[in-house]
């Protein structure tokens, strides 16, 4: 296994020589220190199988939900690119820079990502150290949002960037993951790893009306800490080859999409690593909440991260 570290972030690190389907406990553990340490792995032309890729994200903890489609073709092979389409405007919503599962109850652990099918320019995905940017705030700031809250909600954020599902339920839920009918998940803006014990900044497009405060105030807030922390070098944008894949810390790293040319096919597989409920369980849930997995309602191409 060859190691090189990202020089232009923060975080990050590029793992070569390596067959992810078949490490051994001791390259495991030593894959998963690398990953507490960087939170970012990046394994060039790896061409995980279906299995290899769930299998490999559990040594890591269990499934929020195992492998499915991040994609623009349907399936019937559509290439769906028009802006008004559903499968589009989920996909418009991962642009914005966000964790994964701040609005359900348990946030997720982190994620395997690899690379099926990438269109001929553009679509790179990107992440930003919150830890970096955390210990980068001067200390006004920091001392500001020192005890925080705020609510994080799929509905808010694709509701604000004009992304909602078309079709909802009478009870105003949609049949696409992430639009639940439970209380929306409050959480602070600052949170400390599990593991290092380390502070940063849990923000991001989900993000919405922080406990106590103005609506418009919460919101330029918000937006000015997420502008301000996604910016090199505490970001790092991967572009796609055919087999890629990644591993990333939920817990400390935010993400997004970039546009592309949609007339172009492209399909991405996200198998997501559930939280523990010990740590990530949001402040106004019960571990008795986390809804159980069901694909089944999940339609390809609608995953909202």
């Amino acid at each position: 296994m060859k190691v090189e570290h990202l020089t232009e972030a923060t975080f990050g690190s590029v793992v070569t020589d390596i067959d992810l389907e078949t490490i051994d406990d001791a390259e495991w553990r030593e894959l998963y220190d690398l990953w507490i340490e960087r939170a970012l792995l990046v394994f060039p032309g790896a061409f995980l199988s279906a299995e290899g890729q769930d299998a490999f994200a559990r040594r890591f903890g269990d499934l929020e939900f195992s492998r499915a489609a991040l994609s623009n073709i349907g399936k019937d092979g559509k290439v769906h690119h028009q802006n008004d389409d559903e499968v589009v405007k989920s996909l418009r919503g991962n642009e914005g820079w966000h964790i994964d599962s701040t609005y359900m109850p348990v946030q997720a652990k982190g994620a395997v990502f690899s690379a099926e099918i990438v269109p001929s320019s553009g679509a790179a995905t990107g992440w930003a150290d919150m830890r970096s940017a955390y210990e980068e705030l001067d200390s006004k700031t920091r001392e500001r949002i020192a005890d925080l809250e705020a609510y994080h909600s799929l509905y808010y954020s694709q509701g604000r960037a004009g992304n909602l599902p078309d079709e909802q339920n009478e009870d105003g839920t949609y049949n696409l993951y992430g639009y639940h009918d439970m209380e929306v998940s409050l959480r602070p803006l600052i949170k400390t790893h599990p593991i290092t014990g380390r502070p940063s900044l849990l923000i991001g497009r989900h993000a919405h009306d922080i406990v106590g405060m103005d609506p418009a105030e919460s919101e330029s807030l918000l937006d000015d800490l997420n502008d301000w922390a996604c910016q090199p070098p505490r970001t790092y944008h991967h572009q796609w080859d055919v087999g890629d894949a990644v591993l990333w810390d939920n817990r400390r790293l935010q993400h997004r999409g970039t546009p592309f040319d949609m007339t172009e096919p492209r399909r991405m597989w996200h198998t997501r690593i559930a939280g523990d409920p010990s740590s990530e369980l949001a402040l106004n849930h019960h571990p008795d909440t986390v809804p159980s997995d069901d694909v089944e309602r999940h339609p390809t191409g609608t995953w909202a991260c």
